[in-house]
């Protein structure tokens, strides 16, 4: 959470309403704004998108307290907490949640609010530059989009034809002079308004429309949910790590490769189980994810890992890339030394490998090759090993 002191300037802040459920989604499961798309909780996009902009300056986020350790959990996946405020508990209405929002501001005072809905995971950088600059001459925004199918009236069963041309639909973010938004909210506490500028034009003020953008829709049903989870994947791309490693033999009668004990007259010296073929296969996919390397996840120093089965840290790092949207595609594994000959463990390896990454093991290669003699391999001296970790988004499901 921020930790601005009471002398800070808010100008501009952004309420984050995320304290309905969203059955139209379905009534089993998560809440939608905590349900998962592209590895993180929908929450998060929109979060994020605040957080990063260099004219936002300071976020809260209205939630329902029942979901609070939801919301403390999707946290874990923002890059940055930075000028995120304490959250604040929200109401039983879309109305009752905006006005708690602008209650718990009131001592910031802001110059201007917007106010986002969390199912809007596509907002972008210039969706809030755009609210922004018109605020400078406006007391009120919202971007619009045109209506691209024929509008019609219902009426218990009959349908009756209504002209388009002069409606749109609004979408979030939506600016706001923030004194106004407040009193608004006051005087109209009474009131049902849908969304916020609706409320405020009733209070009188005019509201100006901006050109808004069809791909930042409102994830309200399961197709609404697929098809953000189609956008995500055709934006994302197959992603490629490289791991390397070495470890040096000690005295012993079995060295661990892959996963797989090998029978011989030395051991490979480490903190762990000194799974060369798997520390370089964890640092491939670490890297594949920009998640740093083994040693940040599992210092050398820490008691907790010693003589740890290497299999731990190679499914921590599988599962930092199932958040991240991604999975295991191939890999791609070379063991380096003079000796033992690892041919005859070839296949016992590649189905251990598999069976931690669960996959089919005719995505595991792994091969063997020697130095010809030359250097502290060459010599005898350990084993080394390069690891390639090709990883594809995740399939719609």
């Amino acid at each position: 959470m921020t930790t601005k002191d009471s002398s800070t300037k808010f100008a501009r802040i952004a309420l984050i309403l995320a304290a309905g459920y969203g059955e139209r989604i379905g009534k089993n499961g998560l809440p939608k704004q905590y349900r998962r798309l592209g590895g993180r909780p929908l929450l998060c996009h929109s979060l994020q998108c605040f957080l990063t902009h260099e004219r936002i300056d300071a976020i809260r986020v209205v939630l329902n307290p029942s979901q609070r350790p939801l919301y403390e959990e999707a946290l874990e996946h923002l890059q940055s907490q930075e000028n995120l405020l304490d959250p604040v508990e929200g109401g039983a209405t879309r109305q009752q949640s905006a006005r708690a929002g602008l209650e718990s501001l009131e001592s910031l005072a802001p110059d201007v609010v917007l106010i986002h809905d969390a199912a809007r995971p596509f907002v972008t950088h210039e969706d809030i530059d755009a609210c922004l600059e018109a605020l400078a001459h406006s007391k009120a925004v919202t971007p619009s989009i045109p209506l691209a199918d024929s509008l019609k009236q219902y009426d218990d069963g009959v349908l009756r034809h209504t002209p388009r041309d002069s409606y749109r639909l609004a979408l979030t973010p939506q600016g706001f002079n923030f004194a106004d938004l407040l009193q608004a909210h006051r005087d109209l506490a009474d009131s049902s308004f849908s969304d916020d500028a609706a409320l405020i034009e009733c209070a009188g003020i005019p509201v100006t429309s901006i050109e808004g953008r069809r791909d930042n829709f409102k994830i309200t049903f399961v197709e609404d949910h697929l098809r953000a989870e189609i956008m995500l994947n055709s934006q994302a791309h197959p992603r490629t790590g490289f791991g390397y490693d070495v470890h040096r033999f000690t005295s012993g009668a079995c060295i661990r490769l892959c996963g797989v004990d090998i029978p011989f007259e030395k051991s490979l010296a480490g903190h762990s189980d000194a799974d060369v073929g798997l520390h370089a296969l964890t640092d491939a996919v670490l890297g594949a994810v920009s998640a740093g390397d083994i040693g940040m996840h599992f210092p050398p120093s820490d008691p907790r890992w010693q003589n740890s089965d290497s299999g731990i840290f190679l499914k921590h790092a599988v599962h930092l890339a199932d958040q991240e949207g991604f999975c295991i595609h191939h890999v791609d594994i070379t063991l380096i030394c003079e000796a033992p000959s690892l041919a005859p463990h070839r296949d016992a390896m590649r189905e251990a490998v598999a069976g931690i990454l669960n996959i089919d093991v005719s995505a595991v290669s792994i091969k063997a090759t020697t130095t010809e003699g030359l250097g502290f391999l060459g010599r005898g001296e350990g084993i080394a090993a390069q690891a390639v970790a090709n990883l594809s988004p995740k399939a719609v499901p």
